[in-house]
């Protein structure tokens, strides 16, 4: 199970890997939420994808329905890689004999049992996690199983730096502010590197706000899907962008990333890791300058 967000999805493609390898033979399945069914079907470690809309308490036909369908897939196995509230519970929907079950719903038999759980790493966290279920190594995560295929419309044929302005909408203190963006995306262009601007279809704002400092800036908010931001984290000169999903996604995917932390969140718990990864962090991003970000830029790809 790993409902999302995304880049916590990207970040447990490691332990899906590791699960493939340790039952060779089984017929593995990913619970997941709806905007990465789609996305994670192409994922070789998996043989198929469940969408769970993750009903509500008081939608009882919805849940019943959810825990009909768990209970009829013949699950010999569960890894709760959500390791929620809510996954938890979902061991609840199992009659006897309940399958094992990895995780930290009580009465699980490979139970995480480390109280400082939350205080790890994601990555370590996992790892450790799967170390308790009988699986000794862990791979980082990878995208390498995405196809290859054309970049989207627009995108010049000359080096360019992906640039991701945006976040949790709910989130504002974790967004380096639009005018550094700006001016970040000015000074690429003065340096003949094309400013690709990504994100999500309600982050056409910030593509203007962008745009209007640097006019050859390519805005792709709302032009991209996951596939695709594969494949241009492939190609990116560099990815620069606030602690969002699709930047973990562009650093899995081999990107060279400056990635921006506010004290909104501990880069120690959740980072992109790797060694083209350069993490920046001010209590407040607005304290952040754009000469430090183009100076861990022009280190991370001169």
């Amino acid at each position: 199970m790993k409902h999302g967000a995304l880049g916590d999805l990207v970040q447990a493609t490691g332990p899906m890997q590791a699960i493939r390898h340790h039952h060779p033979g089984a017929r593995i399945t990913l619970l997941t939420t709806r905007p990465f069914a789609d996305f994670m079907a192409g994922c070789p470690w998996i043989d198929a994808v469940w969408v769970d809309d993750r009903p509500p308490a008081w939608n009882l036909p919805a849940v019943l329905r959810l825990g009909r369908r768990l209970r009829g897939g013949g699950f010999g196995r569960v890894y709760d890689l959500q390791t929620s509230g809510r996954s938890s519970r979902y061991l609840r929907f199992f009659g006897r004999p309940r399958p094992e079950w990895s995780g930290i719903a009580a009465g699980a038999s490979h139970p995480h049992a480390n109280p400082d759980r939350d205080r790890m790493h994601t990555l370590d966290r996992q790892r450790e996690q799967l170390a308790m279920a009988g699986i000794a190594r862990v791979p980082p995560p990878s995208l390498d199983w995405v196809a290859d295929g054309p970049l989207p419309p627009g995108v010049p044929d000359r080096p360019f730096v992906l640039l991701v302005p945006g976040g949790s909408a709910h989130r504002p203190e974790k967004r380096w502010p639009i005018d550094r963006f700006a001016g970040l995306a000015a000074e690429l262009a003065a340096a003949g590197i094309a400013p690709v601007v990504v994100g999500g279809g309600g982050e056409r704002p910030l593509a203007a706000a962008i745009r209007a400092a640097a006019p050859d800036a390519v805005d792709l908010t709302g032009a991209t899907g996951l596939a695709d931001l594969v494949r241009l984290g492939r190609r990116a000169q560099a990815v620069v962008g606030n602690d969002t999903g699709p930047v973990h996604l562009l650093a899995v995917a081999g990107a060279p990333t400056v990635v921006l932390f506010s004290a909104a969140s501990d880069p120690a718990l959740c980072q992109p890791r790797g060694a083209a990864v350069r993490v920046l962090r001010e209590s407040a991003l607005a304290d952040l300058g754009v000469g430090s970000v183009a100076a861990a830029l022009a280190a991370l790809a001169p």
